[in-house]
């Protein structure tokens, strides 16, 4: 089934999550050069939006580049979300995507997130009054319930059905497990075996390989790609070369890892400005320069330094020494 954003049908897509702190422009655009089919802004507050919070507006912020492109939204108030679903939507992406997902105790525990699992109740008023609000699609990204206790995954695919939401992502955990265990993709087979709604599959994609097998088991209609992909931004190419050829191109040189940071800090500092980009750019250095030889000891000198040439002379500097190998990265626990 193609899932259709707008004026986008997507075939298979493979999409970014949308990370707190991490899935800023620039990352995304880094992701989607590299093959990610859909992207998200980081989950943004809908109380902030509605009080012109400047964190919450700079998230808004999209670019042409990146499209199809969602801006996550959270809140446990269904006019509050209306109105910051509009103010999302004002700000031009493709799709409003509604967080009902985030175990983080200070968004849980007061209704939003995955918290709204505890209530259906809301949950369904606030998916109704998001979906009324604008005039673009939306789709909601979820967990497999509050805890093992009580799964609810096929009452939210209910609600969405019923709202006609583009599509919905399933986070095959529960909100008790947080990033901790196995994702149980049993859970998006099942829900696919009953629902005709377009399903996204997330948890556990560590790996290209990981991306066909969930495609294969649960037979959803897109995977999504979440932590795996801060330390492999380039592992949507590796998605599609495995889904096209069957085989993964090599894996990214030295000389390509570097260019690709200082490309992306460059980004970074064109959007934030030099000494905010080089300062939040820092969490980034372990993904660019992991299973290198030597990388540890790059990554911590990188992170002390506070201006783009700084940060380039030592990077050239590091590629122009004895050479080094590249490793496979780690098995990750995705998000």
């Amino acid at each position: 089934m193609k899932i259709k954003l707008g004026k986008y049908e997507l075939e298979n897509p493979v999409a970014l999550a949308p990370m707190e702190d991490v899935t800023d422009l620039g990352f995304r655009l880094i992701c989607k050069e590299f093959g990610a089919d859909i992207v998200y802004t980081e989950f943004i507050s809908s109380e902030g939006l509605i009080r012109s919070a400047r964190k919450s507006l700079q998230k808004l912020i999209t670019n042409d580049r990146e499209r199809p492109v969602g801006i996550q939204i959270f809140g446990g108030d269904p006019s509050v979300m209306s109105e910051a679903a509009k103010m999302a939507e004002d700000a031009g992406p493709d799709f409003i995507d509604i967080n009902a997902g985030c175990w983080v105790p200070k968004v849980a525990q007061r209704g939003a997130g995955a918290g709204l699992l505890k209530d259906l109740v809301q949950m369904r008023a606030i998916v109704h009054a998001v979906k009324t609000a604008v005039s673009i699609p939306v789709s909601l990204k979820t967990r497999l319930g509050w805890d093992s206790n009580s799964i609810t995954i096929f009452e939210v695919a209910k609600i969405c059905a019923d709202e006609e939401l583009a599509a919905l992502t399933i986070h095959a955990r529960t909100r008790a497990q947080h990033h901790d265990g196995e994702a149980n993709w049993d859970w998006i087979k099942r829900v696919k075996e009953t629902s005709e709604l377009p399903v996204i599959g997330n948890g556990d994609i560590k790996a290209a390989q990981d991306a066909l097998d969930m495609f294969e088991y649960t037979k959803c209609d897109g995977v999504m790609v979440a932590r795996g992909a801060i330390t492999n931004p380039w592992i949507f190419r590796d998605i599609k070369a495995l889904i096209k050829d069957g085989a993964l191109p090599s894996a990214p040189t030295l000389d390509e890892r570097a260019a690709t940071c200082l490309r992306h800090l460059e980004m970074e500092i064109e959007i934030k400005g030099e000494h905010r980009g080089v300062m939040e750019f820092r969490k980034y250095y372990h993904g660019y320069f992991h299973g290198i030889r030597n990388g540890s000891a790059l990554r911590s000198l990188l992170v002390r330094l506070e201006t783009f040439e700084e940060v380039r002379n030592a990077i050239s500097e590091f590629v122009r020494g004895p050479a080094d190998e590249v490793t496979t990265p780690p098995t990750l626990t995705s998000a």
